[in-house]
């Protein structure tokens, strides 16, 4: 079994320059976001952990951070899901495969996975946060007995922004899965839950001592999905948060994503709550 380790950034000489990755699948999965599969050149391999970031660039225009979406365990390839927000990607999305997009990092600490083995694993997600844990999902998929329970929570405004639609009916057929998803509001054909995620959290059976709980998604969210948890007495130093909005260079360089001395890129994006709980401005 491929076990994550420190994942080390490129070397200082190489932090500026994009490796050519080529768009082996591209497919609309929302109005807003497209998902990405993309190949790195012969023999190499991304060699990231859940919760690491990529700088994605186009010539000419620009660059972002974005969250690599897919487990390490896949070799040769990797997959990003982009939301069209911007300039670069409102480009990006009409890339198709065989197309090249720059590609720097992978950059910034993600879960510290041997932390995390033999432990039951709450995910957390709002909106596109589902994005950077669904690496961490399918990495304990892909090892799935090395952790105890996986528990996945997944919120969305509306059931047309629900991401990954084919996945979360697969996840929610598996006997080793336990799927709650909630939309803020629904449609005529919603028959799921409504309501904003936090609904989800009372009803839950954690074992305290060892449920490890992993949370990503819009600034608004995390102070009250800290509260649901911590109401029923989840240890602080077993919540993980990612900051990973607020970046921008991803190698310290900008100051964008500083917090009090903080830098999110390299010292995130995936923080324990216990080390930014006394920087009230993280969440």
């Amino acid at each position: 079994m491929k076990r994550i380790q420190d994942v080390q950034s490129h070397e200082a000489e190489d932090l500026y320059y994009p490796t050519m990755c080529t768009v082996k699948n591209a497919k609309q999965i929302t109005e807003m976001e497209k998902w990405y599969e993309l190949e790195m050149p012969a023999g190499e391999s991304l060699g990231h952990g859940p919760g690491q970031f990529v700088e994605v660039s186009a010539f000419g225009i620009g660059e972002a951070p974005i969250s690599v979406s897919s487990s390490p365990s896949e070799n040769g390839t990797f997959e990003l899901c982009i939301r069209q927000v911007g300039t670069l990607t409102n480009v990006l999305k009409n890339y198709e495969q065989g197309d090249t997009i720059g590609i720097r990092g992978p950059f910034g600490k993600g879960y510290p996975m041997e932390k995390l083995f033999g432990k039951d694993i709450l995910i957390v997600a709002g909106g596109i946060g589902l994005v950077p844990l669904r690496s961490l999902i399918n990495y304990v998929l892909d090892n799935r007995t090395e952790f105890g329970r996986l528990i996945i929570l997944y919120g969305a405004k509306t059931p047309a922004e629900l991401l990954f639609k084919e996945e979360l009916d697969e996840w929610e057929a598996r006997d080793d899965v336990e799927l709650h998803v909630t939309v803020d509001q629904g449609d005529e054909n919603w028959t799921g839950n409504t309501g904003v995620i936090t609904t989800l959290i009372p009803g839950l059976d954690l074992k305290l001592n060892t449920t490890v709980a992993a949370i990503t998604g819009p600034p608004v969210m995390y102070k009250f999905v800290v509260m649901s948890l911590k109401s029923k007495q989840l240890p602080d130093d077993q919540i993980y948060l990612s900051l990973e909005r607020r970046m921008k260079c991803g190698v310290g360089k900008c100051g964008h994503c500083q917090i009090n001395g903080v830098y999110c890129c390299q010292e995130g994006p995936v923080f324990n709550y216990v080390d930014i709980k006394p920087l009230e401005e993280a969440l």
